[in-house]
């Protein structure tokens, strides 16, 4: 069914909606590769794992502070600063990187990347709190459906080419080199700084003075969402972000380019399940938009998952189909996890509040991801791939029993136009 634009967009909605897209595009392509290109990079110096793991300890820390203080800084000064500022933050971020090499010493080189790292992680939250509150800012309240469709459109095609990023920083690292791949990134997102010129400067300003307690979600709903996400997100890192990686190179004994397309394949296809899950839902469900239940079940099923492959593993069945197949159940479940969840909190937020809101959630998807890469590491470090399998799998579990409190979005005049 089209959308019926009249009660979702005008045409300011229209262009400011392309603008954030397209800046949100920009920063997650280099986002992807820029993580690729670190972890492969150090990881053929000869850090281990859980060194690796490190490098990328204060880039989530960071996020979580970005998130909670974000949402503030948003709604006193509107979401373009902060989208814009992080895009300029990211530059900084890769030209810092780029006189690492091999001769620092890892005592010098660690706390150097730390640091170029959280300024990233500064940039990549504050890129995307503003992207999401900016969508909730361009749809009615009223138009629910169209809500759902177009942040998970935003959400699905980030994960996309945060995929074509992670493909881009193996292809680049093996092309150019590194401190070529940084300056190629950095160049890239200066043109996309320009495009800022053309977004009103007044989106998600408040006219009232927000306390320091606002800062803390007050609504019941929020609070569990957020739990649930960092549970969620942490499930998905632990195993995800360092472990997997250096599996397929080091045991499996796959090419930087080979790693890099393999992961890049996984999230574009994670990315378009996460794009189509508000057409899909309503074909096969209720027609209705997303409900407390929804991700009740969607949670539930993908318990299972990580358990069966590391039990796969362990039974000696082939690891690379294992990886392969076992990756592609989890990222479709995972996908439509995310869908609505990006969905819900939006779906429980008022428009006075949507910064601060989603910033807050956000804070605790930082938090899973920075508990999700440290365990990484450490747990893939003392007990391979199969252990970090098996934690993501207690991780989901808690996560689906936070969301057995979580009530149904009160939305009045909910309408099911797409």
């Amino acid at each position: 069914m089209a959308m019926d634009s009249s009660t979702t967009f005008d045409r300011a909605g229209v262009r400011n909606y392309a603008l954030v897209t397209l800046a949100y595009w920009g920063f997650t392509i280099t986002d992807g590769a820029l993580r690729m290109l670190v972890l492969l990079y150090f990881h053929t110096l000869g850090y281990t794992p859980f060194e690796v793991a490190m490098l990328f300890l204060f880039y989530e820390i960071f996020g979580i502070i970005t998130n909670f203080l974000g949402g503030w800084i948003g709604a006193r000064l509107g979401v373009k600063l902060t989208l814009y500022g992080g895009i300029a933050l990211q530059i900084v971020a890769l030209l810092l990187l780029t006189p690492v090499n091999e001769s620092w010493a890892i005592a010098l080189a660690v706390p150097y990347v730390m640091f170029a790292q959280a300024i990233s992680g500064i940039a990549k939250d504050l890129t995307k709190m503003s992207s999401k509150s900016a969508i909730r800012l361009v749809i009615p309240q009223e138009a629910q459906s169209a809500l759902f469709k177009w942040v998970a459109i935003l959400t699905g095609s980030k994960n996309a080419l945060k995929g074509v990023g992670f493909f881009l920083g193996g292809l680049l690292l093996s092309m150019f080199g590194y401190v070529s791949a940084l300056v190629i990134m950095a160049v890239g997102l200066s043109i996309v700084l320009l495009s800022s010129r053309w977004l009103p400067s007044g989106m998600g300003k408040i006219k009232t003075k927000i306390k320091f307690r606002q800062l803390f979600s007050k609504s019941p709903e929020i609070n569990i969402l957020s739990a649930a996400r960092f549970f969620l997100f942490g499930a998905r890192d632990v195993w995800f972000v360092v472990g997997l990686p250096i599996f397929l190179y080091s045991v499996l004994g796959w090419s930087f380019q080979q790693v890099g397309g393999f992961l890049a394949i996984w999230v574009i296809g994670y990315g378009l399940v996460q794009s189509l899950a508000p057409t899909l839902l309503k074909r096969f469900g209720s027609g209705r938009p997303p409900e407390a239940k929804t991700i009740r079940f969607w949670t539930g099923v993908l318990v299972a998952i990580p358990g069966a492959i590391a039990l796969a593993l362990q039974m000696g069945l082939p690891a690379a189909q294992t990886i392969i197949i076992g990756l592609m159940v989890f990222g479709i479940v995972f996908a439509f996890n995310s869908a609505v969840h990006s969905y819900l909190v939006l779906a429980y937020t008022e428009d006075d509040k949507v910064s601060l809101n989603v910033g807050f959630y956000y804070m605790a998807n930082s938090g899973g991801r920075l508990a999700g890469t440290v365990l990484s590491g450490l747990i893939f470090q003392l007990y391979g791939l199969v252990g970090c399998l098996w934690v993501s799998s207690v991780c989901v579990l808690l996560a689906e029993l936070v969301t057995l409190k979580l009530p149904n979005p009160q939305v009045a005049n909910v309408t099911t136009e797409q």
